[in-house]
């Protein structure tokens, strides 16, 4: 069985306000201060043939970490949240022959998941910096607007784009608990501006507690290096990646994300023991005596370090 967890780590504050685009990674920049005595976990559960499961009680379950069971303090069924969503389009000078199928893409995935009054994205465009091209809005013109006007040049800045996302946009929209994040990253994947790294990318991405969809622009049929890091990105976080040919094939992937997006479960626990290490914690969630069932969410979570 398939197994991924999606974190809430309630009580998340940043120390500092960066600029629109990442600067050079600094300690004191990254630090975040997390009351982790309670962890909320955002996950779906489905049968093999995709079909959502909703009707799942809080005995039906079973959370672990590191190996050892929590004990599960709430549990609700949550359905039609609010989604705020990262659009992430590459602009790079190695997309150009692909960049009007991403534009295409991005634009069928507003047209098809925002849902006016209830949902807001923003999209941010990279090559070698990040750039925030339409801010938080529920606004579908506006995003196809910035979308369409989107020009390509320059290198890649994959990871940086990820790291502002994350922690400058995402992170910001409070409460945490009455909404799912999710990203959608259009591109190569090949990273070569970044001043963040790989995996500072996806630490921010746990810390933000979202969900990374990659759609990466190869279409040569062998994967590249590119496409191992979407997949990474995607699997990491408990998201999917897809390899299309053109931006129709999209169409019921698009569907299905949003669907998963607006199906889930909310389990809240208590860490024990509690650990304020600093250190990523591994978690799984199970549904008790039913291996025909599927849930999909994130691995674990980033404890804070407490002196």
């Amino acid at each position: 069985m398939k197994y991924v967890v999606t974190l809430c780590l309630l009580s998340l504050t940043l120390t500092a306000q960066p600029p629109k685009a990442p600067p050079a990674p600094q300690d004191d920049e990254t630090r975040i201060a997390v009351d982790v005595t309670r962890v909320q976990l955002l996950f779906t559960v489905s049968d093999k043939k995709g079909r959502f499961i909703t009707d799942l009680t809080k005995d039906d379950f079973e959370v672990s970490e590191t190996k050892k069971q929590q004990k599960i303090v709430e549990f609700t069924a949550e359905t039609d949240l609010p989604l705020r969503l990262a659009i992430l389009v590459d602009t790079s000078n190695s997309i150009r022959e692909r960049f009007r199928f991403q534009q295409e893409a991005a634009s069928d995935f507003v047209n098809t998941v925002i849902r006016p009054k209830e949902d807001r994205a923003i999209v941010v465009s990279f090559d070698t910096a990040a750039e925030l091209v339409a801010d938080l809005t529920d606004d579908t013109e506006k995003l196809n607007a910035a979308i369409k006007n989107l020009r390509p040049g320059g290198g890649t800045a994959l990871y940086d784009a990820i790291f502002f996302a994350c922690r400058d946009k995402l992170m910001q929209d409070q409460p945490r608990h009455k909404f799912r994040r999710a990203m959608v990253i259009l591109s190569d994947g090949e990273d070569n501006q970044s001043r963040w790294t790989r995996d500072q990318a996806l630490e921010m991405a746990h810390k933000a507690d979202v969900v990374i969809y990659s759609i990466s622009t190869n279409h040569l049929g062998i994967e590249s290096d590119g496409d191992k890091i979407m997949k990474y990105f995607a699997e990491q976080t408990g998201g999917q990646v897809f390899f299309p040919f053109k931006a129709q094939d999209l169409a019921q992937s698009f569907e299905n994300i949003a669907n998963e997006l607006r199906h889930q479960y909310n389990v809240l626990y208590r860490p024990e023991p509690l650990k304020a290490d600093g250190l990523y914690h591994p978690v799984e969630v199970k549904v008790r005596n039913r291996k025909d069932l599927i849930v999909r969410a994130r691995h674990g979570y980033y404890a804070p370090l407490m002196p």
